[in-house]
């Protein structure tokens, strides 16, 4: 190597990190997103805490007081195989960091090799004749390769830049998952308990449909009542019996579903019947803004979004030539004996600068095809936060609707069991046919089931504005993606 060549050398690697300070491409900032000043559906519904400002805990699950179902909600985290399938892709995501950041690093690559070669070689000697023979010979090479691009044009920085934001963006499904299973194991044991209620409803309206049967039993055998009057109320017993046995297919495959989100077989799990006391808990709903930060499924579209918006430098930097370092040495011989000697040795090294003069719209077509893929990402995040404002608006509603209801409904529930005392006493009486009895008996029954299902589509409203809140997560328990090992 010349000294001129020396010196160019060491010019570029000393101005190479200065070159490397330009980045192309946009830098990112979050587009704004429709984020309304209030709940609409929050008025009239009375709050946690004054002005609704109070945050939901990690362990939401606890605002029911259910023993079981916090328990339950344990197993989720330890066991739940889709959350162990999340975890992984956040895995994937982090390895993905390191890969983009090798490239900062230059690469060194080192191969033997022995090449065994023969050429002919054709002569003419002093008479004007030619002669023909052959040469053969043997090479052994030790070659080491040295290859470093420099980052002057940001492309490797947008390339970890995006991974990392990949990665948070997998952590937040992580999160968004985990949120997921745990709010539908919460829905599926109130289902559950609710069923239970159901259950304990029937069997007392069975106990006392029996009882009505054998007052109509002793009636007719005394004469006192036509048979039609016994055939309704044995078709009123029978029909309540069939239906008490009908509760418990739902309940079953509610077991079973709840088995499937801690992880464990169907075949293996149980939930005895137990008493349920359940109320719905008040929730604090916090302010519209803070959803933004509190819901992982918008933090995760967002991370995709600043993800996608990397990527456009990426794409941009391809216009700009590449710039590097490359180096070889070793050791090169003819002879196996003088393979390792020093004056077999070789080396090179010099500056890299390549630049694409025509690709045929390659590159346009690829700088297209990231400003697309940034626009899709974001109008994905403004839908997911609309998205996330209805579900809270949806749920507020039909807590507040629903707590009206039941109120009503218990109203509705003391007439009706009014209504059942009267029509009994007038029956015994003889007053009125069993046909009336049998009248205020299925709408007591009607009403009393009523009012078990409004408490669980309640406790289910909960749960669901819950998850809609973010159920106690927050943006930034996000692992900083620049940082990640």
């Amino acid at each position: 190597m010349t000294d001129r060549l020396k010196k160019l050398s060491l010019l570029l690697a000393l101005a190479l990190p200065a070159l490397a300070a330009c980045t192309v491409g946009p830098n990112y900032v979050r587009p704004e997103a429709p984020v309304p000043v209030a709940f609409k559906e929050v008025k009239g519904w009375k709050l946690a805490e004054p002005g609704g400002t109070g945050k939901l805990s990690a362990t939401w699950w606890q605002l029911y007081n259910d023993p079981d179902l916090n328990a339950l909600e344990e197993q989720v985290v330890i066991s739940n195989q889709n959350l162990k399938a999340a975890e992984a892709q956040v895995r994937q995501a982090r390895a993905i960091i390191q890969e983009q950041r090798a490239a900062y690093f230059p690469t060194l690559t080192v191969g033997a090799s022995i090449t065994r070669s023969q050429r002919g070689v054709t002569t003419t000697n002093a008479s004007g004749g030619s002669q023909s023979s052959t040469v053969s010979g043997t090479a052994y090479s030790l070659p080491f390769n040295f290859s470093w691009e420099a980052d002057v044009w940001g492309r490797i920085r947008r390339s970890v830049e995006a991974a990392s934001d990949s990665y948070q963006a997998s952590e937040a499904d992580l999160a968004a998952a985990r949120l997921s299973a745990q709010a539908e194991l919460a829905q599926d044991y109130f289902l559950l308990r609710v069923q239970d209620l159901q259950q304990k409803l029937l069997d007392e309206t069975v106990a006392s449909y029996q009882k009505a049967y054998d007052l109509t039993l002793n009636r007719y055998k005394g004469g006192v009542v036509a048979k039609s009057d016994l055939l309704q109320a044995e078709t009123q017993l029978k029909t309540a019996r069939a239906q008490a046995i009908d509760l418990g297919v739902q309940r079953a495959q509610l077991e079973h579903a709840i088995a499937l989100l801690i992880g464990k077989p169907a075949s293996d799990f149980a939930l005895p019947v137990r008493q349920f006391t359940s109320v719905v808990p008040q929730i604090p709903t916090g302010l519209p803004s803070e959803l933004l930060e509190r819901r992982p499924d918008i933090a995760g579209a967002e991370r995709r979004m600043a993800a996608a918006n990397a990527q456009i430098g990426v794409a941009k930097a391809a216009y700009y030539p590449t710039v590097g370092l490359s180096a070889s040495a070793g050791l090169q011989s003819t002879s196996f004996a003088d393979w390792f000697s020093w004056p077999s040795h070789f080396w090179s090294v010099g500056p890299v600068l390549s630049q694409t003069l025509f690709d045929g719209g390659l590159r346009r077509g690829q700088n297209e095809q990231v400003l697309a893929a940034y626009d899709q990402t974001v109008a994905n995040y403004r839908q997911t936060v609309l998205a996330g404002f209805q579900e809270v608006e949806d749920n507020l509603a039909a807590l507040r609707i629903l707590e009206a209801e039941a109120l009503a409904q218990e109203d509705a529930v003391r007439a009706a069991a009014e209504t059942v005392t009267v029509a009994l006493n007038q029956y015994r009486a003889g007053v009125i046919s069993y046909l009336n009895v049998t009248v205020a008996q299925s709408t007591e029954l009607a009403n009393r089931r009523s009012a078990v299902s409004i408490l669980g589509r309640r406790l289910t409203a909960s749960v669901l504005l819950i998850r809609a809140l973010g159920g106690g997560w927050d943006a930034a328990a996000l692992a900083d993606g620049a940082k990640a090992p």
